[in-house]
């Protein structure tokens, strides 16, 4: 059992009542755009053993697959109804339904870490990239694909119409559930900026940190790098 605020329960509630058309409306609502984002995440990935943060229903994790044929592919989210979806789509991985904030590894044992879009739902997202450090190896990658507030503005009062009327209308018309498409935009607009988050991410230790843009600032990559262990000889 590992420990879930009251939060982190709504969230997991959240995305198990979505989780058979999750995929679907993914794919509708982005254009097919956010196939796109996850390749682009993937191809910076690096190593054979592999962890994916919020994994859903595992689109990541079965691209992960394809490009590195992995010996040890993990998946963790918080949702089971979500886990079961994934499972059917990746075989050959190992899921676990646990909070990013504290997950169920030993120190040191991953080469990359990728979260998509997830970090926005993590509820101690401080902790959380803690954690990203903890379970990497010397030298282990962190990628996070992530939404973001359009910069430019006559786009960002286009996405602002799309995002708060076009999606929840949607939203609820197919999966039936128009507070979790209500949810995403403002969750979103809730999100700290890319330099707040890049800032973060060196705070607790990540070095060579960068984030770049995708399909005008919609969404944004940020990667960082868990320090390699000094030798000293004697």
């Amino acid at each position: 059992m590992y420990w879930l605020d009251r939060k982190n329960k709504q969230i997991a509630e959240m995305f198990s009542n979505i989780s058979p058309t999750y995929d679907f409306l993914n794919h509708f609502l982005s254009f097919n755009i956010d196939k796109i984002w996850r390749k682009r995440s993937v191809s910076l990935l690096e190593g054979s053993t592999f962890l994916d943060v919020a994994t859903g229903t595992g689109d990541v994790l079965l691209e992960v697959d394809r490009r590195f044929n992995s010996p040890r592919l993990v998946g963790v989210d918080l949702s089971l109804n979500m886990l079961k979806i994934a499972k059917r789509k990746v075989k050959n991985a190992q899921f676990v339904c646990a909070p990013a904030e504290r997950l169920p590894f030993e120190d040191g044992v991953f080469d990359s870490i990728v979260i998509s879009f997830g970090l926005r739902n993590v509820v101690d997202k401080v902790s959380a990239l803690f954690e990203f450090k903890r379970v990497l190896k010397s030298g282990g990658k962190l990628v996070v694909l992530e939404f973001n507030r359009p910069v430019n503005r006559f786009f960002g009062r286009l996405y602002e119409f799309y995002s708060f009327t076009f999606m929840p209308f949607v939203g609820k018309l197919i999966s039936k559930d128009k507070a979790a498409y209500t949810y995403l935009p403002k969750s979103i607009r809730r999100f700290p900026d890319v330099e707040f988050i890049k800032s973060m991410m060196e705070s607790v230790g990540f070095v060579d940190v960068y984030y770049q843009p995708l399909t005008f600032g919609v969404s944004f990559i940020h990667c960082g790098v868990k320090p390699k262990k000094k030798v000293f000889y004697g």
